[in-house]
């Protein structure tokens, strides 16, 4: 039989077939099989293959994305970036923009930015960025050998128009290195053998983010540092604020020079000094009076108003009694009392042993509470009732000595809001990596601590968002970035670029922060 061709009309197309017939023994029917010539135009057949193009293609890089959205915001609304280039050039400051960021997402070793950063979105955001370990370690040590850190600091006090309440404290920065001359050995805040550097910071309540730091020896004093802190501050343009401070920065030198310079202030008094002690006893006969009695945030709290004389100096002050805090404290105290009494009369004194260091090393803070003496090899303990009664007796009793026109319940609400500070020293230690940081030169430690500063203004930004948008009753900065770096960004052979899809909850974060990407 011969082939005959038929024209096949498909979706309003002309299509050519060619049809041949042939017999079918098993069914013993006549049956025909079709073959496609292609489609008619012009009465032409033009064969046209159907080929199924991949919905994408196969993606060249695999990026870091969603993690970075929120740090990212924060360096353009603070204009981080900006702030830096003033004094390095686009690539350095987005190196340094790069190692703080790290800090914050996923530490690492200096020796390992450089791969880490190629499967970040800033590698495409900010190409071919100088991040080998020789041009870090050269980065720091240019740092180090300049004043950028003052530079920067007037900056951003100017930027983000620092003033109303400052917030100052110091915290020591231990470091295994022995070679770096501003490292000297001395009492440890964090109970190490390690040579450190006072590392004193300044805190913008109102922003939420550290605007100033310094660094010092370990010899000079806390009072010393105040004096430097005001003058730069002044030198900065900032005069119209009260800054809060923690009893160790309590001295007549101090208090003169805050008044001297007109300055409001709010500052617990140290027991050491003897107006203190006396006011402290005096305190204690009258607070519980009925008159004294207020409300803060919800729980009954006494107050009353105080002079004490510091030098020459009447400074006013108040004098609070906090039931809550008592009640509070007095757990603490017994609790730990019970477990160092505990911990001593387990001991098994060897001969090698002096008794005396095994003493002091144990118990600690509770030492001045207790005798000692030793019989068969084991201490005897004896606990003093006088000087545990007189702790006692000042629990949840404390003064604030203040400057300006403040109310009792705003002098103390400013007060409490120094935690702010002391959360930033305990990431910066805990979670920004910065002790004990085993660099070897003083230029390479102070640029190490400007890139911590840096990142420890992202970080506490982030923080006072994630609070103002309520975030923080669900998320931890570290679950927050967990949960958004599961958010990648592909990019693929034809320069396209596809963000993937966004769970729930990165939409619920994301929203939040007011971030549209």
């Amino acid at each position: 039989m011969k082939p005959f061709t038929r024209v096949k009309v498909i979706k309003g197309n002309e299509y050519l077939y060619e049809i041949t017939p042939y017999y079918d023994p098993v069914e013993k029917k006549i049956r025909q099989k079709s073959k496609y010539l292609g489609k008619l135009v012009n009465d032409q057949p033009i064969k046209v293959r159907s080929q199924k193009k991949p919905l994408i293609s196969i993606p060249e890089k695999v990026l870091s994305y969603g993690e970075y959205l929120p740090l990212l915001k924060i360096v353009e609304e603070l204009k981080l970036d900006l702030l830096l280039s003033k004094s390095f050039s686009e690539k350095q400051a987005w190196s340094i923009l790069t190692l703080a960021m790290n800090h914050i997402i996923k530490p690492l070793a200096y020796d390992h930015i450089e791969d880490w950063y190629e499967g970040t979105v800033l590698s495409k955001d900010h190409p071919e960025l100088p991040l080998s370990s020789q041009s870090i370690s050269n980065l720091l040590d240019s740092i180090g050998n300049s004043a950028v850190h003052i530079d920067f600091s007037k900056s951003l006090i100017k930027e983000v128009c620092t003033s109303n309440t400052l917030i100052y404290d110091i915290t020591s920065i231990s470091t295994y290195s022995q070679m770096i001359s501003l490292l000297e050995y001395g009492y440890n805040r964090d109970n190490l053998d390690l040579p450190q550097i006072n590392f004193s910071m300044i805190v913008d309540k109102e922003k939420g983010i550290p605007v100033m730091y310094d660094l010092y020896p370990r010899s000079i004093s806390d009072v010393t540092t105040l004096k430097n802190t005001i003058k730069k501050l002044q030198e900065e343009g900032v005069h119209d604020y009260t800054l809060i401070m923690d009893k160790g920065f309590i001295s007549t030198a101090n208090i003169e020079s805050l008044v001297s310079n007109d300055l409001s202030f709010i500052v617990p008094p140290s027991q050491t000094i003897k107006s203190v002690k006396e006011k402290t006893s005096e305190i204690h006969k009258t607070i519980y009076d009925p008159q004294n009695l207020d409300v803060y945030e919800g729980e009954p709290i006494f107050t009353m108003q105080v002079d004490i004389n510091v030098g020459e100096l009447n400074v006013k002050g108040y004098a609070y009694y906090d039931q809550k805090r008592e009640h509070q404290e007095r757990n603490s105290f017994f609790k730990g009392l019970h477990a160092t009494l505990e911990m001593l009369e387990k001991v098994d004194l060897r001969r090698w042993m002096d008794p005396k260091m095994v003493f002091i090393s144990l118990a600690k803070r509770y030492a001045s509470y207790l005798t000692w003496k030793v019989k068969d090899n084991k201490f005897e303990i004896k606990v003093k009732k006088n000087a545990v009664s007189q702790r006692v007796n000042k629990m949840g009793k404390f003064i604030l000595l203040y400057r300006g026109n403040l109310e009792w319940d705003e002098c103390l609400s400013l007060y409490r809001s120094k935690d702010i500070v002391e959360k930033g020293f305990y990431f910066l230690k805990n979670y920004i990596e910065v002790p004990p940081a085993n660099v070897k030169k003083n230029s390479t430690l102070k640029g190490h601590l400007f890139i911590c500063f840096v990142s420890l203004i992202i970080r506490m930004k982030l923080m006072k968002e994630m609070k103002e948008a309520k975030l923080n009753k669900k998320f931890s900065v570290e679950s927050l970035i967990v949960q958004l770096e599961k958010n990648k960004i592909l990019l693929l052979s034809e320069g396209e670029q596809i963000v993937m899809e966004r769970t729930k909850k990165q939409k619920e974060i994301l929203d939040a922060l007011g971030i549209c990407a």
